[in-house]
This record gives C-alpha cells, structure tokens and sequence, in this order.
C-alpha cells in the first residue's frame, strides 16, 4: 500500500525540523511559510538545471537548507515532519521511508489548512475535468455577492500564500488535484463539489479505485453541501459514502429538468431546487439563478461547471442575482474551446486543456464535425470509449505525439473509415505540419479541434505551450489563406 498522510502536529512551531520535498512553485511557497513558523527547514529538489538553482539562490538566504540531487532516506533521521510537493509520488523512496519510520508526511494543502486564518470558510472542488473553469466561475460569484473571496490550490496561487494574506479572505474557491487530496487527512471544507471522474492520473496513483478514493477525500467532514453530477453516479456514491458533518446535504447538478434538492436546466435558465427560493422563484419551489447565454462559452460541459460553481455559491449563501453576475462577468481561461480563427470556412479551436479522454470527449461533443487533433502523452489511458463515442462526428484525424499510436489504434478498431494522418515530428515546429494537414481535411462547415485526450511534456514544456503553438500556427496558415 502506498503511504499516505500522517496527522503530526497542529503546526511546526519553532524548532522542529521540516523536510520540505521538491521546491517547485509550491514547494517554495511551503518552505517559507514553514520558515516564518520558525522551523528549521531542510529543502529537497531532486531535478536539476537552471530552475532548481534559482529556486535554493533564492531560498537560502532565508535560512533554508537546500539540497540538489537524489532524496537519501538518510535525511529523515533528523526530520520530524516532511511536506511534499503534488509531483511527487507516493511510492518514491523518501515517502514510503517516512510512513515507515513513523514521520508524518502532508501535501501544501494540509499545511495550508491548518494555517488558515479564524472563520474563513473553503468551497472545495475537484473532479476529472473542469475544475479551473469551475473555480475561477465559483470565485467571480462570491465576488458578485460582495464577499472577500479568491481562487487558489491548483489554479494556480499556491494555499499557504493565499491563507497568510492580509487581511484575511472570508472565503476560498479551491481547486484540489486528486495529489493534492491524496497528502489531506484532516482537510473538512464548508463545501465541496466532485465534477465527474473518469480515468486518469493511472501513472500516480496506480490504480482507478485509489484515483477515485484520493477524489473522494474531499467530501471528508464537510460542514454543509456535497455537490455531485447526476450523470455521473461515481460521483453521487463518493458523496453518499463519506462521512460528513451532521446536518450535512447531498446536492446534485445535471443539464437535465432538476428535481427537489438539484439544480439544473429548465428550458434556457440555469434553476435551482435545492436551495429556499426568494423573490426570484420561477414556481414549483425553484429559483431562477441565469440563463445559459450568460455562460461563455454555452457548450454542455461548460454549463454543468456552472450548475456546480452555483450549487457551491448558493451553500455559501450567495443571492441569485450575484450568480447570474459571476457568470456573466467570467472570462474562460486561455486553451479552452478558445475559438482562433475561421479558415476558408473552416472553424479552429484550441482546446489543449483537454489533456485526458473524458475532457476530449466533452470537447468533441460540442462540434457536429470535426477534424481532431490528438495525442501526447496517454497517461496510462485508454482511447477506445472516446473513439468509438465520438466517431460519428468526425471528419479526420491529425495525430502527433509520443503515444499517438494508441489512439490510432483505437481508431482502427472503432472509425476505420474515417482519414488519419500521423505525424511524427518530434520538434515544436511540428504544429505548423499539424495545422495545415488538419486544413488539407476540412471542409467548410468543419471545426479543426485540437483537443488532445494526452498530456503534452514529450513535445512541449506545457498544455499552454501546446495550445500557443497551434495558435500560432494557425494564424500562420490565415495569412497564408488570405494572400
């Protein structure tokens, strides 16, 4: 069994000895955070190259003892606590020496949550995909309602940072990975919300039922709502399953007619019958929260992230109209169904956030036909279901990528007639090759999507990167176009 996190202390007070395992964006963060506690702080970084020597340049002259290279087991002789950072994984050397020798082991996330300030209250969110879009849409409602809100965990503002800020936030949207959930034991939000599961992440956690249990540790010990998808019962079963704060609610979300304790779709607006209905009520015990032209873009998967950020706001207490607010006054984040460019009648979208299956498969439920830009790295994943659920909509395919063979494959199995070209570039330029056989496929009426169901580390640094580079290119080829 794979270690996982230990309870310790409340908090590292001055004196204890800290061992703060990889010193990325949140590794620092943590390091210093446990610095201004008054630890002794030993930092470990086991990647080499010019970040990792920024990172101790930087951290040293704070006091922190900083090693670059291989993690020796060695070290935990004098530690009384390490704090990992998400990258690593439960099975490296040092953690599982740790859980044996007894030595509790947190992620940043239970750092920060024992850190954070009297009274302010975490909406937490998590799931297989969407949970940035969810966040971000979840932090611009409680906004909208006047509250002293931010967005942080995986969005992107490291926990520890945000919790020590002043003054003092009222209340979190918060992303958590299932790594991050993984090193959380006594994490007991206001609220949470599970968005979908699907596989994912098998390369960390080993398994689907540990990837499902670490997602599942967000319901743990909340206080007011566990929000589900109701067309997802993995979902609803990790939320009926945990064990909760008395007087806790089960609240579900869906694209359909919503029923009592729901919220959902009627006709065009976004209703809620889960929450008492004011003056806003639209009968039957339901309350009218926006329409689904306030959301941006209206495609169903992005609507269901707005049914959860509004099923979260509302157990936080937030009115209606601020709902409707937020969501008009949210702006998606680059590489998600970004619309480009229209190509000689041919529409181009980057959707390189789409790093797994499930997200893919949303992505290519939002076009009637498409050419489909895939692959990277899988992830230990399987194409098969999204291959042969998506195959009626798609004009071509592109492929590129490390484990573009797999989704080959799969094609071959499930749309044997529908054009593949391979590309196998292994440079970053290789997306000017992609964009114009993508093009060469099209028709007009056609969307050329990039949305890849892999990760993107073996051709570029990042997804961003991925999608900045088919951004690029494709403008390249409009102006070619346009000559």
């Amino acid at each position: 069994m794979a270690p996982s996190v230990g309870t310790g202390p409340d908090l590292p007070g001055p004196g204890a000895r800290v061992l703060v395992a990889g010193l990325g964006v949140s590794g620092q963060a943590v390091a210093r955070a446990l610095l201004e506690l008054g630890a002794q702080v030993l930092g470990v970084e086991e990647s080499a190259g010019p970040a990792a020597a920024a990172a101790a340049d930087a951290l040293r002259p704070l006091g922190l003892d900083v090693r670059v290279g291989p993690a020796s087991t060695d070290l935990l002789a004098a530690v009384d606590l390490v704090v990992t950072s998400p990258g690593w994984r439960p099975e490296h050397p040092l953690l599982r020496a740790a859980a044996d020798a007894g030595v509790p082991v947190w992620g940043e996330v239970e750092l920060a949550w024992r850190m954070r300030p009297p009274g302010q209250a975490w909406l937490a969110v998590t799931g297989t995909n969407g949970k940035t879009t969810t966040t971000r849409m979840l932090a611009r409602m409680l906004s909208a309602s006047g509250a002293r809100a931010g967005a942080a965990g995986n969005v992107g503002t490291p926990l520890v940072e945000v919790v020590r800020a002043e003054p003092a936030l009222q209340v979190l949207a918060v992303e958590l990975s299932s790594f991050q959930l993984h090193w959380s034991a006594t994490l007991a939000v206001h609220s949470a919300a599970v968005l979908n599961l699907a596989p994912d992440h098998l390369d960390w956690h080993g398994c689907l039922p540990a990837y499902q249990e670490a997602k599942g540790r967000i319901f743990r010990g909340v206080q007011v709502a566990c929000v589900y998808n109701v067309a997802d019962p993995a979902t609803e079963e990790l939320a009926r399953s945990a064990e909760v704060a008395e007087g806790a609610r089960l609240i579900g979300f869906g694209l359909g007619v919503p029923r009592p304790g729901q919220l959902g779709i009627i006709e065009d607006l976004l209703v809620d019958r889960a929450f008492p209905p004011g003056a806003d009520g639209v009968g039957s015990g339901a309350t009218e929260l926006a329409a689904v032209a306030d959301i941006d873009p209206p495609s169903p998967h992005n609507v269901a992230n707005a049914l959860a950020a509004a099923a979260l706001a509302r157990a936080f207490g937030v009115p209606a109209g601020a709902v409707r607010d937020g969501l008009r006054g949210f702006v998606p984040d680059p590489h998600r169904l970004a619309r480009l460019a229209r190509v000689e009648g041919v529409d181009f979208v980057d959707d390189s956030k789409a790093t797994n299956p499930h997200a893919a498969a949303a992505s290519l439920g939002a076009f009637a036909s498409v050419v489909w830009v895939a692959g990277g790295l899988a992830k230990g994943a399987d194409f098969d279901d999204l291959v042969r659920q998506g195959a009626s909509r798609l004009r071509g395919v592109v492929l590129l990528g490390r484990d573009r063979g797999l989704i080959r494959d799969a094609l071959a199995r499930h749309a044997p007639d529908v054009p593949v070209v391979d590309i196998a570039g292994t440079d970053t330029g290789v997306m000017d090759e992609v964009v114009r056989a993508a093009a060469g496929l099209a028709r007009p009426g056609d969307t050329v999507l990039l949305a890849p169901a892999c990760a993107s580390m073996d051709l570029f640094s990042n997804y961003a990167a991925r999608g900045d580079a088919f951004a690029e290119a494709v403008t390249r080829l409009a102006r070619g176009a346009g000559r």
